[in-house]
């Protein structure tokens, strides 16, 4: 054959190519003889962040804050009963010092992911839980997290299941405004018994009717039910403040499409990865966000 393919070509081109991938912001549209393979690349991307549930449940502070900037992720959020200690049980000296660690570190921002959730028909229960927000808002205002993340979190068995929804949505209006009264979103996630559904997440915030309760997007299976991703999404993408990543190689999740989706919607917040713990931490964290901006066309 005329063209057979020299071994110093492929040499070449194999150099060539790595090149490419080892430059940041150059592709292989760029290089000479490449032309046919044009593409731009996206340099405004999502950024990544750490929710320490359970990859960093083990980390205090100090590992957080060293993983985190290794890795080049930009955000984390501590999730309660960790090995951070950020609790509300914090003096205000500790939070103080909490509050100057994270802002003398490269991370951009910081929020909390408390346990809290207003299902329960026992009103004794539901008060502590609201309660225990409002703790958890105040704990917010005082380390410079910029939210915190709160469940719905099931619906009771042998309970009319509107009743429950419009429970909860009187008590996120009731958080939401003391979040939004300190300067902290109240995120609800789209988790739990029945409740891990966005239109049930969407007709809980009507019943709210309270401008100040935003969306924790929780990357479910479920997202892709009923009228579909693109249709769900759509019910509460002027909500979403945080969002929880899960296996990015899951096949089953339309992960491109969703972060398309929340760049289009002008999304400025974070994709916090929520993952399994790793014997080799940072060595996956950068592998996961590498897979993060590859799904997102900026790699």
């Amino acid at each position: 054959m005329n063209n057979q393919f020299s071994r110093r070509s492929f040499l070449q081109t194999t150099a060539i190519s790595a090149s490419a991938l080892m430059v940041p912001g150059v592709s292989l549209a760029e290089l000479p003889g490449n032309k046919k393979y044009d593409f731009e690349l996206n340099k405004n991307p999502l950024k990544i962040g750490l929710m320490t549930y359970t990859l960093g449940k083990d980390w205090d502070i100090e590992t957080i804050i060293k993983n985190c900037t290794e890795a080049e992720w930009k955000s984390v959020e501590l999730r309660t009963t960790h090995a951070h200690g950020v609790e509300i049980t914090l003096n205000g000296a500790q939070r103080s010092e909490v509050k100057k660690r994270f802002q003398d570190s490269p991370l951009e921002t910081i929020s909390l992911a408390s346990a809290c959730q207003y299902h329960s028909p026992d009103p004794a229960e539901l008060k502590k839980n609201i309660e225990e927000t409002k703790a958890f808002v105040i704990l917010a205002q005082d380390i410079g997290a910029t939210g915190i993340r709160v469940f719905p979190n099931a619906f009771v068995e042998g309970v009319d299941k509107e009743k429950t929804m419009k429970q909860i949505g009187k008590a996120l209006a009731e958080v939401g405004k003391f979040g939004h009264d300190h300067g902290v979103e109240i995120r609800v996630c789209v988790h739990g018994k029945g409740t891990n559904s966005v239109p049930v997440i969407s007709k809980i915030i009507d019943y709210s009717k309270s401008p100040y309760v935003y969306v924790n997007w929780n990357c479910d299976a479920s997202d892709t039910e009923g009228e579909g991703f693109i249709a769900n999404f759509n019910l509460v993408k002027d909500r979403i403040k945080g969002v929880h990543m899960h296996e990015l190689t899951d096949p089953k999740y339309p992960y491109r499409l969703f972060f398309k989706l929340l760049s289009d919607a002008g999304y400025k917040g974070y994709c916090n990865a929520e993952v399994d713990q790793s014997c080799e931490p940072i060595r996956f964290m950068k592998y996961y966000r590498s897979l993060f901006l590859a799904l997102q066309n900026a790699i």
